[in-house]
């Protein structure tokens, strides 16, 4: 999961525990998950459409996690922040949910203003009580002028969300084929979100590769920072040009067949 979830649970006093997904489509392990949960299990986290995967969570597994929550008498938090970009299948929300979800959304994605930190929870009113009492504390109030700015872009949102996700689907497109002409990588094309996350056959951390690709002029993140489970996996962002992309992709194809070659 995203890397910030893990420290928030122990800032709050909790443990994190992670959970599986499945390989390629990157769906919650819902036995996995079942076999974790104890009497001190409090929420289960869920990032639909996921960073760093991509993936977005199925109608089934959306139900399957509600009905656990339902069962076993803890809390969803849905971080859902990627809505806007889904390009295969539909987005299932835990809207529906609120009995037993916190829905948390977010602007800065959607409007490509991601400095901007601007985001929003929907909640039963007992949570948002709960959350609002924390809110101050911590971080008093977002920015003035980028809360007028998020009103003076939602009229006309649409249409820009619309052309977006057609320009991200072709960068996502480009990523995902020239990743797969790279011997030994392998990726799925990642139905949401704006991030590639392949998988690879080498002998190698994920930290090394990245620092191998960073000394040769590409930045990625290491699978392994999104814990344990993400290990023989990179992370790279395809919210750039396609030019860019292309380029960023001939380092990798170059550094992985040196590596795999024995030059590095």
């Amino acid at each position: 999961g995203f890397v910030i979830y893990a420290p928030h649970a122990k800032l709050a006093g909790g443990v994190p525990v992670e959970y599986k997904l499945t390989e390629g489509d990157f769906q919650p392990d819902i036995d996995y998950i079942q076999s974790k949960i104890t009497s001190k299990t409090k929420m289960i986290v869920i990032n639909n459409p996921a960073n760093p995967t991509g993936g977005v969570l199925s109608e089934e597994n959306r139900n399957a996690l509600a009905d656990i929550a339902k069962d076993k008498g803890i809390m969803i938090l849905s971080d859902e922040v990627y809505d806007s970009f889904i390009y295969e299948g539909k987005h299932s929300s835990f809207l529906p949910y609120l009995d037993r979800a916190i829905v948390a959304g977010g602007f800065s994605k959607m409007m490509a203003v991601t400095g901007w930190r601007l985001g929003f929870a929907m909640a039963n009113e007992e949570c948002m009580d709960a959350l609002i009492k924390m809110q101050y504390h911590v971080c008093a109030s977002p920015s003035m002028p980028g809360m007028y700015g998020v009103l003076g872009a939602l009229p006309s949102i649409d249409p820009y969300i619309e052309n977006a996700r057609k320009v991200y689907k072709a960068r996502r497109d480009l990523i995902t084929k020239r990743i797969n002409e790279i011997e030994g990588m392998s990726l799925i094309p990642p139905r949401g979100a704006f991030y590639a996350f392949p998988s690879y056959d080498m002998d190698m951390p994920s930290q090394d590769l990245a620092n191998e690709l960073v000394k040769a002029g590409l930045i990625c993140t290491p699978g392994s920072a999104f814990g344990t489970f993400g290990e023989k996996h990179l992370r790279f962002s395809y919210a750039a040009s396609e030019e860019k992309i292309d380029k960023g992709m001939d380092i990798l194809a170059d550094t992985v067949r040196k590596i795999r070659g024995g030059r590095i």
